[in-house]
């Protein structure tokens, strides 16, 4: 199976259990590159339908407070694009099954080179790409060559992006759209956006069918039960990062968070 295919299964399969897929992110290499993988294996076993895994970056412009002091602590602890890869490697070879998808900016990939980055992501057991700060109109040689070796391409949409533009970003996406809630950067809010659930709904329309799921701010179950019947996945990072941090990345406290977000999703078992 592509990863083209393991994340469209996973967003068929929610749809059919008529929810929303829930969807980590997790800074590979955060607090430790050892942590980080038994933490991803451990949101894995609790209920997350699909993993961001962040490669560390100097520059995360579309990140906040939260997510770059995380980057940042790896980065100074020498984590870098082979080690990302590695990771990987390590978690199929313990059994991770769930579609995981690396979040980078583009200089690392170009760094890297773009078919030996490609490449090289498709065998350690990647599933897909999202590259924040790459537009559509310079997206499309990557876009391509992800498609060709069967990696799943995620692009962003913002709130303010007009319908049109929307819809032929949303026509690039063999993964999913990943439409960010606010005009701004990541963080854990205490309140979604009082259009939050328009920009969804028009966000869908534009997408033809093309899964829509929505990210920046989502923290706490009551934003899973306001979303769930409007959005096609939920995407929970800072907040999940800020619980690691308060309970001293205790995996078990890790899972109980993803557990009660997977639990307010309406009709899951409690």
């Amino acid at each position: 199976m592509t990863g083209i295919e393991a994340v469209r299964k996973v967003f068929h399969k929610a749809r059919e259990a008529r929810r929303p897929a829930l969807i980590f992110y997790w800074p590979v290499g955060y607090p430790d590159l050892e942590a980080s993988v038994r933490i991803v294996a451990a949101l894995a076993q609790a209920g997350a339908d699909l993993i961001e895994l962040g490669l560390p970056f100097s520059d995360p412009l579309a990140d906040g407070p939260v997510i770059q002091r995380a980057t940042q602590r790896a980065l100074e602890r020498g984590v870098r694009t082979p080690d990302v890869l590695e990771a990987v490697v390590r978690l199929r070879a313990i059994g991770v099954a769930l579609p995981l998808c690396l979040m980078t900016y583009v200089n690392p990939i170009i760094a890297w080179g773009v078919p030996r980055f490609l490449e090289e992501a498709a065998q350690a057991g990647v599933d897909g790409l999202i590259v924040p700060d790459l537009p559509l109109e310079e997206a499309e040689e990557l876009r391509a060559a992800a498609d060709a070796i069967g990696l799943a391409w995620a692009p962003l949409a913002a709130p303010t992006t007009p319908d049109e533009r929307l819809a032929r970003i949303a026509a690039t996406a063999t993964g999913f759209l990943y439409l960010v809630s606010v005009t701004g950067i990541t963080g854990a809010r205490d309140r979604l956006p009082p259009d939050g659930i328009l920009q969804l709904r028009r966000a869908r329309r534009a997408a033809c069918g093309v899964p829509v799921a929505i990210g920046f701010g989502i923290s706490r179950p009551e934003h899973v039960r306001e979303l769930a019947f409007e959005a096609d996945g939920l995407i929970i990072g800072s907040a999940l990062i800020q619980h690691g941090e308060a309970c001293g990345f205790d995996e078990e406290a890790l899972s109980a968070f993803v557990r009660a977000l997977r639990e307010a999703v309406p009709g899951s078992p409690a």
